[in-house]
């Protein structure tokens, strides 16, 4: 007699149960036999067309670096116009930035035409195009953050300024670049007549960063403003 019990051992030691379930499992195979091809077809469909993103990314990334190449050599030659137009057949890096976009060299063509466009006080422009630059990188995103910063402040927008300097500070905090961000934060707090969130950002700064340069700095003008606001 087969055992009553419902845990699926009796199924393993008597011959019949173990027979009907083999004939119902085969069954079910063959009655779902074109979905089990199509999952099958799918999933080999997902592995080709992750490799051929890839290839393609790959492709492109390769592209951008050599695009952006004679770019960057004008951009660092002060040559502002070629390096953000171009010229004899090589890209600028508008181009480089709106053709690659999605590549890091791509990205870092929005970061250089961003910081050209500063230089040539274009800040609506420079805004643009350095909200576009994306990283992971420590440095570079924090920086362009501080750079957006800086735009604002130059068109008397402060409070867009300080949105921009507090990313800038809370993105991946490190010793090197933190400490300035922070500096240009409270600056920007202080022109905003926000004189009690300005001492809290210097006295942070001064306990975060206490053997840093702009810690000196810090506690200059956190004494001054506490005297004027009488803190």
């Amino acid at each position: 007699m087969a055992k009553k019990d419902n845990s699926g051992i009796d199924i393993i030691e008597n011959s019949e149960a173990l027979k009907k379930e083999f004939f119902k499992y085969e069954g079910l195979l063959e009655k779902n036999s074109k979905l089990l091809t199509y999952i099958g077809a799918g999933i080999i469909g997902l592995v080709a067309l992750y490799f051929g993103y890839k290839y393609y990314n790959d492709t492109q990334e390769k592209e951008a670096q050599a695009a952006i190449y004679d770019a960057v050599f004008s951009f660092e030659s002060d040559s502002l116009s070629k390096a953000l137009k171009g010229q004899g057949g090589n890209e600028g890096l508008l181009s480089v930035a709106d053709n690659y976009g999605s590549t890091k060299a791509g990205k870092l063509a929005n970061l250089y035409a961003g910081i050209a466009y500063m230089k040539e006080a274009k800040y609506a422009e420079a805004i643009e195009r350095l909200d576009k630059f994306s990283a992971d990188d420590q440095v570079l995103q924090g920086r362009a953050y501080s750079l957006i910063g800086d735009c604002y402040m130059e068109t008397k927008k402060v409070e867009d300024a300080i949105k921009y300097y507090e990313k800038a500070v809370d993105f991946k905090p490190n010793k090197f670049a933190t400490p300035a961000y922070m500096m240009k934060l409270a600056g920007a707090y202080t022109e905003a007549k926000k004189s009690k969130e300005a001492i809290s950002v210097y006295a942070d700064l001064v306990d975060k960063y206490p053997t840093g340069t702009e810690a000196l700095l810090a506690k200059k003008y956190k004494s001054r403003l506490e005297t004027e606001s009488g803190e």
